[in-house]
């Protein structure tokens, strides 16, 4: 296992699924971690989880007077620069496009494009020279999955930002990068709002379009976000999938 002894890190949107894997590996290689997440039952699932190391607030992306306040939380809690920030919160609601409402498109721009963007835009004055920050997209942005139009948007517009950022940031050595996980077995399997039966039939579409033929675990894509901010430490502006060959036009084998 790497160790982070010595580092300071922000995870957004780190108290269930690829995010709190990250954490995870955070706090077990002795960095020291603050992690955000809205649901309250999270929180406090997350915080017995992660233990003293780790700092576990309440914040919401999409408000940005929230924003706002995260950026004094991690200077008050973590004091000094922050080595590396991890933008994971999103929201996904499963929806084709002719049923998608006004409400479903502003809140996914609200939470996964706009609440990413600035609360870039804050912590960026906390992050040293030397840096990292990895964004968590997805597949989704160049696959066409049916039903996620707007997550698809939003996610293609975060990346689109990173690259953006890799370019301003290369003089103060701040690489930026991001993973896109394909299909995980995270608590709510990449959506929200499925009734049971329709998260089965996702998961075993997901199987079945995965050359590997199976979802992907939380830690694996925790380890590739790692990777990205620690170790590969000449590489900025790059998507790594996560996706066990999804996105990667490799055959799916016949049964």
């Amino acid at each position: 296992m790497s160790t982070y002894t010595g580092q300071k890190a922000v995870v957004v949107g780190g108290t269930a699924g690829i995010g709190l894997a990250i954490a995870e590996r955070l706090v077990e290689g002795g960095a020291e971690v603050l992690v955000t997440g809205r649901n309250p039952v999270n929180l406090k699932e997350a915080s017995a989880r992660l233990g003293a190391s780790a700092r576990v607030i309440a914040s919401d992306m999409a408000d940005l007077t929230a924003v706002g306040a995260l950026g004094e939380s991690v200077a008050e809690l973590l004091g000094g620069a922050v080595d590396h920030l991890f933008v994971n919160a999103a929201i996904a609601e499963f929806a084709p496009v002719a049923a998608v409402t006004e409400e479903q498109y502003d809140r996914h721009f609200a939470v996964n494009t706009k609440g990413a963007f600035f609360t870039v835009q804050r912590l960026l004055p906390l992050l040293r020279e030397g840096g990292s920050i990895v964004f968590t997209t997805s597949i989704a942005d160049t696959t066409g999955v049916p039903g996620m139009g707007v997550y698809s948007a939003t996610k293609s517009a975060l990346w689109s930002f990173a690259q953006v950022l890799a370019s301003e940031l290369v003089a103060r050595g701040i690489r930026v990068n991001a993973v896109a996980p394909g299909y995980i077995d995270t608590p709510t399997g990449g959506t929200q709002g499925l009734s049971a039966e329709q998260r089965a039939a996702f998961k075993e579409q997901g199987d079945a379009t995965t050359p590997m033929r199976r979802h992907g675990t939380p830690d694996e894509v925790a380890r590739a976000a790692l990777f990205l901010a620690v170790d590969a430490t000449f590489t900025t502006g790059v998507k790594l999938a996560v996706d066990g060959g999804a996105a990667q036009h490799i055959s799916v084998p016949k049964d």
